[in-house]
């Protein structure tokens, strides 16, 4: 049976939420693939820091990766082992702890610049930059709204 045929009687709705968990395990496992020396999300992780100005409290790097204050520590942990990162006390609040990167972190960048470039290329090929343009405007509507439902559900 085809995936078609599994799916012609579903609303697009729910043939979508299904596809995201699937898109994920796909884009993880093709990721796991790409570094030897880290995982796809220890990868997403040190994207999500160089995002920051200064450096991050673990929670701060939670939310930006929509993960658990618990999940992103262990990562977090297993990273500085390696070198790519280090966790520092705050210096205002003696409680938080910041992350910094480390030059691991950029020479690992410059290693896989090239790799990096065609992994992209691929994974949008045949895509239209208006697609894409659309896509990026639902999901971060979609996210809008997983944060609000999250919000609710915790009142």
């Amino acid at each position: 049976m085809s995936r078609e045929d599994m799916f012609k009687d579903m609303a697009n709705e729910r043939i979508l939420f299904g596809m995201f968990f699937a898109f994920g395990n796909r884009l993880q496992s093709a990721g796991d693939t790409f570094y030897k020396e880290i995982t796809c999300k220890q990868f997403f992780l040190l994207m999500c820091l160089s995002l920051f100005e200064e450096a991050p409290t673990v929670n701060e790097l939670a939310d930006v990766m929509g993960s658990s204050h618990q999940n992103v520590k262990q990562i977090i942990n297993k990273l500085e082992q390696k070198g790519f990162l280090k966790i520092v006390a705050d210096a205002k609040d003696k409680r938080k702890i910041r992350i910094l990167k480390t030059n691991m972190m950029d020479e690992l960048k410059q290693k896989y610049m090239k790799q990096e470039l065609r992994f992209m290329e691929q994974l949008y090929q045949g895509v239209s930059p208006q697609d894409i343009h659309i896509t990026l405007k639902t999901i971060q509507q979609l996210e809008k709204n997983l944060i609000e439902i999250k919000e609710i559900g915790n009142e």
